[in-house]
């Protein structure tokens, strides 16, 4: 599988429009997926962005404890737990409130886009300690003026079902891309630009219940908006793009 742009307009709605779609389910992705492989690659002139080298990382890192899964709350919790999630949808409604601003990168091909109020930083790839007993997502830790980074394979990520040993050879990640105030961050190959986008520039996601790491699909650039609250309460429960 050569590395490739969704260059071909038609296909690429295709795949971005279903998973937006509730009523596709993930086996009917892998056809489009194929399709993507065969589009010719025709790279956009975009102006680079200027990132700042980060700190020498440090070799040492200490193993993180596997998280506590199915544990049992009470009504509070649950409470408290509806709290923060409208809490959370309040703030994400901030980041594409009016016009804004939002990162264009490039992984295996496929253009991804953050709002850059919902940016914790760009920081060029160190070394990366792997960790044992983690999702095959996830890569390891990257040490960053003594703060740890949870290191986030993007293409194995997002588009589990186009991703094999050809792909995973064909990958040359050259930035991290810190998720708001969280330690997580994101691959990126290239970074393209910060565009200014209005809501009607999105085609936005209609359903939480599926996919809700993707906010919406910019329609002229066909790349996929990243809702940044929902993809790091998934990260933090160690699912990926698959999971609700």
């Amino acid at each position: 599988m050569s590395k490739q742009l969704f260059a071909n307009e038609k296909v690429v709605t295709q795949y971005l429009g279903a998973l937006l779609s509730d009523d596709v389910p993930a086996k009917d992705l892998e056809p489009v997926a194929k399709l993507l492989e065969q589009v010719a690659y025709e790279e956009q002139k975009e102006q680079p962005l200027q990132v700042e080298s980060v700190v020498e990382p440090v070799v040492e890192v200490e193993k993180c404890h596997e998280q506590v899964t199915n544990v049992e709350i009470d009504s509070h919790q649950v409470q408290q737990l509806e709290t923060e999630h409208d809490v959370a949808l309040g703030n994400e409604a901030e980041y594409f409130d009016g016009e804004f601003q939002a990162l264009f990168f490039e992984v295996a091909g496929l253009t991804l886009a953050v709002p850059l109020k919902a940016l914790g930083g760009i920081h060029e790839l160190g070394e990366v300690n792997h960790l044992f007993g983690k999702p095959k997502w996830f890569k390891g830790v990257m040490i960053n003026r003594e703060e740890k980074l949870n290191v986030v394979d993007t293409a194995r990520w997002v588009m589990p079902e186009k991703y094999d040993e050809q792909l995973e050879a064909s990958l040359n990640y050259q930035y991290l891309i810190t998720l708001g105030d969280s330690q997580w961050g994101l691959l990126a190959e290239k970074l393209i630009n910060n565009i200014t986008l209005s809501k009607e520039d999105v085609k936005w996601r209609t359903n939480d219940s599926k996919r809700p790491w993707l906010a919406g699909v910019i329609k002229e650039k066909m790349c996929a908006l990243i809702d940044v609250n929902n993809l790091n309460a998934l990260l933090e429960k160690g699912l990926d793009s698959r999971h609700k």
